[in-house]
């Protein structure tokens, strides 16, 4: 009988690699880390006409989605929907699945709006614009779901720093049809959320 091996790991360089990492001690197996993918979207709505690019309707005819956390980090809190990848989907289905699974809600996807590297937690954050198609209702992991105009977002109670900058980038690019996907603001890295009390 093939004897059983308890899992035994090291943290060390093999040949051929350039950094330190967890290497099985009877295998040499590489247990790589990689940043995990969230995605997601802004979505918004408008009851006359297009509510981003080119032919946008004023921005106060504008409303987004946004979805009250029911779970942790950040309960109570008010953010985007979004979410960790699935394997087997793209960016694309996985924010408008996050947005059926949070929000209850369809959405038209649009263009791609952001990326950001947060470094803290090893994840790189993904947004889309994306237009609202018909109705929403709270999922099981949000505590309520609603149409937020412009000047009425509650910004003391958003999330995560990456839903202050996803929304804020929709909003400079609101009237374009093409654009540069937005980055990290300069030197920040998400290191903390909006209520910790790190910078």
């Amino acid at each position: 009988m093939a004897e059983t091996l308890k899992p035994s790991f090291s943290f060390r360089r093999l040949a051929g690699e350039d950094k330190h990492r967890d290497v099985c001690d009877h295998c040499d197996f590489i247990d790589y880390r990689n940043p995990k993918i969230v995605a997601g979207a802004v979505v918004a709505h408008a009851e006359s006409g297009a509510p981003h690019g080119a032919d946008a309707v004023p921005l106060n005819e504008v409303s987004i989605l946004l979805c009250r956390r029911a779970i942790e980090p950040r309960r109570g809190y008010w953010t985007l929907p979004a979410g960790f990848m699935e394997l087997n989907e793209t960016t694309e289905q996985a924010a408008l699945r996050e947005t059926l699974e949070e929000a209850g809600a369809r959405a038209e996807p649009g263009a791609l709006l952001a990326i950001y590297d947060i470094l803290k937690n090893g994840q790189v954050h993904i947004y889309r614009r994306a237009r609202l198609v018909g109705g929403f209702e709270a999922g099981e992991e949000s505590l309520e779901v609603a149409l937020f105009k412009w000047a009425d977002i509650p910004w003391r109670d958003i999330a995560f720093h990456t839903v202050h900058w996803a929304l804020n980038a929709w909003l400079e690019s609101r009237e374009q049809d093409v654009f540069a996907p937005h980055t990290n603001p300069p030197g920040d890295f998400g290191a903390s959320t909006p209520g910790d009390s790190a910078p």
